[in-house]
């Protein structure tokens, strides 16, 4: 079994530092699981890490990607693999830190994805279809055909409801079953999982002075700059929380002031959806980062787990 460490947690939890920490403590390298992170040019409100705040530990997955192209689970699950393999390789620790649940739970599970099954025709007439409609219909489809999908899909996510279509009308499976029979596979992994959860009240505090933060390093330009390369709000890299809102705002429909509020909601909700995710999968060891002694109980507990 090929071991590695799991750091979750919602977002503005501390992943970043604590997976550092770790990776100092362990002998580790960091493979990224977010996915906005993984795209270039998108620094400021995907809150990609600085080099400063990597300390010289080796990063995969982040900042390699156009923001014109789309990137699917299944890519992540392929090219995190690869980096996986190599870090073993190199006699070191994987430690795969990010908040974005559907790729954590795919890699560790080891989901396979019929990717070669899919029909590229059927894929284009359902965008088509968003196009002229909207991703209203299509979601009340799913709805119908796979509700267990449907309700772990958040009907703004077109990318996923369009996904989970296209395996139906193509493989004749629900997401749901094929899912179900993807994980018939026994998984290479042996995760050592934690999760990262403040308080809310503090946790969303430091959302809050993420934001400003976001804000004051150059968030509205860097949007800004992105728009004027021809970015729209339709591609899946403009999906992420902060870019979205500023377009709003350079559009003309809502304030400055207002912009910066909706960005503040946005990420509690988006929270909040990562723990309801996280607290789904009982291998999670869930510490308060914020909590004094909190890198010593994770190193304890991991003794164990990796003698």
């Amino acid at each position: 079994m090929k071991r590695i460490v799991v750091v979750a947690g919602p977002t503005a939890s501390g992943k970043t530092a604590f997976a550092v920490q770790l990776a100092q403590h362990l002998g580790g390298e960091v493979v990224s699981a977010d996915s906005i992170q993984i795209y270039k040019e998108l620094n400021i409100a995907s809150a990609k890490p600085t080099e400063d705040e990597k300390q010289g530990i080796p990063h995969y997955m982040l900042d390699f990607l156009s923001p014109f192209d789309r990137f699917s689970v299944a890519d992540y699950v392929k090219e995190a693999k690869t980096c996986i393999d190599g870090i073993l390789q190199r006699g070191h620790l994987p430690i795969v830190a990010g908040g974005t649940g559907l790729y954590i739970s795919s890699l560790v599970d080891n989901v396979e994805f019929a990717e070669g099954e899919m029909d590229t025709k059927v894929r284009e007439r359902l965008w088509q279809e968003v196009e002229e409609k909207g991703i209203e219909p299509l979601y009340e489809r799913l709805k119908t055909i796979d509700p267990v999908a449907a309700e772990n899909i958040h009907p703004n996510n077109q990318k996923r409801v369009v996904r989970a279509l296209e395996i139906f009308e193509t493989t004749g499976l629900t997401l749901t079953e094929q899912n179900k029979r993807s994980k018939l596979i026994p998984s290479p992994y042996e995760p050592f999982m934690v999760m990262l959860c403040p308080p809310r009240e503090l946790l969303y505090e430091r959302i809050e002075k993420r934001v400003d933060n976001m804000v004051t390093e150059g968030l509205f330009d860097e949007a800004k700059a992105l728009k004027e390369m021809g970015l729209s709000r339709e591609l899946q890299s403009m999906q992420g929380i902060g870019y979205k809102e500023v377009f709003d705002y350079l559009d003309g429909s809502i304030s400055r002031e207002e912009c910066i509020e909706e960005i503040k909601k946005a990420t509690r909700r988006y929270a909040k959806r990562q723990l309801t995710w996280f607290r789904r999968d009982e291998r999670y060891l869930w510490i308060n980062p914020l909590e004094e002694g909190a890198l010593q109980k994770i190193l304890e507990a991991f003794t164990w787990k990796n003698p």
